[in-house]
């Protein structure tokens, strides 16, 4: 599926941001201006299910080659966050960015405990602007907002198609280009142990102190310098 995308700047350089699930390219309304002053071409991709791309069959895989089908390999940089870094990660072998960026991805799903699941995630689409804000209190105001807004265009269907995932250990085995592992503090999908785990398979893992699991709205300012040395400055002239 050739999925529909949001781009900022005109640099020589190429970034891809993928978002994680309920949200689309609109997440990274901070992230990708900031990208296109450091002299990045930024592409932002909404996966299927998400904003203005299209419907389907769900899964990870179906996002992966969805990304393969519609962004350009070879990028300078790749940043997926949470069900888009589990994507970006399905997809880096066939896209080779020279960079891989995954801020907190779902690599491990937790078996649902009582209350807490798919469903419940489904359900969070009639979420109200008070229970957006209270659930992400360092959020400005205008995400909030944003948040109802890409919720009303997201397909639950995507959350129930995670059913099958739960328990189990996505984690990948080695990185296939230089990876960061960025985290929220404490990260609920990435435990101390799996960060050594990975940072034992070859990935820096570094920790964005007191973020949320959305770091890009919870800390931005703390979500870039915690890429300092993976996102290079635009060069001089």
């Amino acid at each position: 599926m050739q999925l529909h995308t949001q781009t900022w700047g005109e640099g020589d350089r190429i970034a891809l941001l993928v978002h994680g699930i309920m949200a689309d390219h609109r997440t990274w309304r901070r992230v990708g201006p900031a990208l296109a002053d450091r002299g990045y071409h930024v592409i932002a991709v909404d996966l299927r299910g998400h904003g203005a791309s299209g419907r389907g069959e769900y899964g990870p895989e179906h996002y992966a080659n969805d990304l393969v089908e519609t962004l350009p390999a070879g990028a300078e940089l790749a940043v997926g966050h949470s069900l888009g870094g589990l994507t970006l990660s399905l997809a880096v072998e066939r896209l080779r960015p020279r960079r891989a960026v995954f801020s907190d991805p779902a690599w491990h799903l937790a078996a649902p405990v009582e209350g807490f699941g798919p469903e419940l995630l489904a359900r969070f689409k009639t979420a109200s602007k008070a229970e957006i804000a209270a659930m992400n209190p360092r959020w400005d105001e205008i995400d909030v907002d944003i948040e109802r807004e890409t919720l009303a265009v997201w397909d639950e269907g995507t959350a129930l198609s995670l059913a099958p995932l739960l328990g189990s250990d996505l984690m990948p085995a080695a990185p296939v280009v230089p990876s960061l592992v960025q985290l929220a503090d404490p990260s609920t999908l990435i435990t101390p142990e799996r960060a050594r785990t990975l940072k034992d398979r070859g990935f820096e893992v570094r920790s964005v102190a007191g973020a949320g699991h959305t770091i890009h709205r919870d800390d931005f300012d703390g979500f870039m310098a915690s890429l300092d040395g993976w996102v290079l400055d635009a060069p001089s002239h």
